[in-house]
């Protein structure tokens, strides 16, 4: 399975993005898929997360509110829409799948470890 991100961007302050990331393969509407982001120097930071039909999601607590993950299993595509962007924002943000493998799906759905692919990131600046 390969992850393409794209959209991120330059946006000021409250401003809004959308990121895609399609997959490639057959196993895509099978997977959960969620979003890291990496700010620099730091490390990896659990974003939100999308389960494979899309029923159930699930945010860490700095977007709550603010940030919405959809999926398009016809598309192959998981979406993040990031509203009222703040500058802590800024960060590369990097999507990612679970195939629900052993050895891995009894990891927290928020350590890295859980997620078996990952796309290539792409950069979020949000200026104050």
């Amino acid at each position: 399975v390969q992850l393409q991100a794209s959209g991120g961007g330059l946006v000021q302050a409250g401003g809004s993005l959308r990121l895609s990331c399609t997959a490639s393969g057959r196993s895509f509407s099978t997977y959960a898929m969620g979003w890291f982001r990496q700010a620099p120097g730091k490390e990896h930071e659990f974003v939100g997360r999308i389960s494979w039909n899309g029923s159930s999601k699930y945010y860490t607590d700095s977007v709550k509110g603010r940030f919405t993950i959809s999926k398009d299993n016809a598309k192959n595509t998981v979406y993040l829409q990031m509203n009222s962007l703040k500058p802590e924002d800024t960060a590369v943000y990097y999507c990612v799948a679970d195939a629900n493998r052993i050895g891995t799906a009894e990891k927290s759905i928020e350590s890295v470890s859980r997620y078996d692919y990952w796309g290539q990131g792409t950069q979020v600046t949000v200026s104050s």
